[in-house]
């Protein structure tokens, strides 16, 4: 069986989990707004107004019962994770630590990227001396938007496209919003990759991203 582990994307960092979460929670959310007409007979048109990063929360159990870890120094990992990296504070610009839920292959959250927003420690069982022997933790993380990265001047073969793992919650809308800066582009983004139903673009889904005067021209 696959162990779950947390990892530092610059490899600095693991936590592998002794328990693998029993479940997990994944949210996003969009921002749509009505403009006001007093003098319309019927609701304004939805207006996009961008999309908010993807949440994910689960709860990991640490259990010293046969001396085999050392829970409080794993909970001291997720905490130290909370912290800004040193590495940016030495440049005057702090910033969160990247981390990636590694979990086999195929799952959910295989192209997450997210910092750690909240721990929530509770220690439930201990030993004669005081030391901790069980706890469990609360844990929030936030997405970290990729950059897209720049193609070179001959990559205009779909092998050197860029590409869009479709995420729970994510449009076409908000694809090309964030894409292009534009989203009345998802037109263009549907029609170059063969997408008949842009209303049912399932999680998993990989798409591949045309220029912006590709994706106008097919618009």
């Amino acid at each position: 069986m696959s162990k779950a582990s947390l990892a530092a994307e610059d490899g600095s960092t693991e936590l592998k989990f002794r328990f693998n979460p029993k479940e997990y929670s994944v949210s996003k959310s969009a921002t749509w707004n009505r403009p006001t007409n007093k003098g319309a007979k019927h609701a304004s048109t939805p207006e996009f107004g961008g999309v908010q990063p993807q949440t994910v929360q689960m709860e990991l159990f640490f259990d010293d019962w046969e001396g085999k870890g050392d829970l409080v120094k794993d909970i001291e990992t997720l905490l130290g994770w909370l912290k800004p990296t040193d590495e940016s504070i030495g440049k005057k610009k702090p910033q969160p630590q990247a981390l990636k839920f590694r979990w086999g292959g195929k799952q959910p959250l295989a192209e997450f990227k997210g910092f750690l927003k909240s721990v929530s420690a509770k220690y439930t069982m201990f030993r004669p001396d005081g030391t901790p022997i069980r706890a469990t933790a609360q844990i929030a993380l936030e997405e970290i938007p990729t950059d897209p990265k720049k193609q070179n001047p001959t990559s205009g073969t779909l092998a050197g496209r860029r590409s869009h793992l479709v995420g729970a919650g994510d449009s076409l809308h908000a694809i090309a919003f964030r894409e292009y800066d534009d989203a009345s582009l998802w037109r263009g983004l549907a029609t170059f990759n063969g997408i008949d139903d842009p209303l049912r673009v399932l999680p998993g889904t990989r798409l591949l991203i045309p220029t912006a005067d590709e994706a106008a021209g097919l618009s």
